[in-house]
């Protein structure tokens, strides 16, 4: 049995028009709609999949909001964000484990960032190097409605004065010119593990991998992944109409 808890960041689903509504209880008490009101003391206690009514009677269905749910639909962004079928694979890639120490530059709006911190655990740590004050008090704003702030330790810098860590299990770079902070991440780096760079241009990725030519990493990897939906209708099933394409090229690299 699953229980609602008061600090639980919810969905209200509404059936009749398949739409969503990401509320955090716990800083939400009241979730106001044109049909009405639920309070939020109402909700806890109750087993995910309950039915709830407004004030005025019309039905809601409580879910447990995914990671997915939040970056996609809840997520308040002040950048692009990495998208989900980009931070899968950079997760994969990167070998990202409860227990594991991880930096990444920039933060962005988070997205990234609680993707790391969901998977490190309670035992892991995420250190988030960003220069820019907005993003940080965005993010970890971000960070709180998903309850994993306590995950992350954010430093207010410039990386061009280099990493305080060491022997991390992986490092991600998302910043304008990763080639400049390539020795940065190596000398952060555990021997044998993974860097990971994201990059929206062809441009950088040439200069990144000459960088990369004349250090001690291996394993070199460039790709991009594209996603394409299909309509859930079975007597016409087909590709959507419209496809996001291009978001990121992705770098990967081993240290040795």
């Amino acid at each position: 049995m699953s229980v609602i808890k008061k600090e639980d960041t919810v969905i209200f689903y509404d059936r009749d028009k398949n739409k969503k509504y990401i509320i955090n209880l716990a800083l939400t008490p009241k979730f106001g709609t044109e049909y009405g009101i639920i309070e939020a003391e109402n909700v806890v206690g109750l087993e995910y999949g309950s039915e709830v009514k407004t004030h005025k009677g019309y039905p809601f269905v409580v879910l447990p909001a995914t990671l997915h749910d939040f970056i996609m639909y809840k997520l308040n962004r002040l950048t692009q964000i990495v998208y989900p079928k980009d931070a899968a694979y950079i997760l994969l890639r990167l070998d990202v484990k409860p227990g594991d120490r991880i930096i990444e530059s920039g933060i962005g709006s988070g997205a990234m960032t609680a993707v790391f911190a969901q998977a490190v655990g309670k035992n892991g740590q995420v250190i988030s190097y960003e220069k820019r004050e907005e993003f940080i008090k965005n993010a970890l704003s971000n960070l709180r409605k998903m309850g994993l702030d306590d995950r992350v330790t954010v430093k207010h810098r410039d990386i061009s004065e280099g990493f305080d860590e060491t022997d991390v299990d992986a490092v991600f770079l998302d910043v304008r010119e990763p080639w400049l902070y390539l020795q940065h991440a190596y000398n952060a780096l555990k021997s044998g593990r993974m860097l990971g760079i994201l990059v929206p241009t062809v441009n950088q990725i040439i200069k990144t991998l000459e960088m990369l030519e004349n250090m001690s990493f291996i394993d070199i990897e460039v790709l991009e992944i594209l996603l394409r939906h299909y309509k859930t209708v079975p007597e016409r099933l087909r590709p959507e109409d419209r496809m996001p394409a291009h978001t990121a090229f992705l770098i990967f690299a081993r240290k040795i």
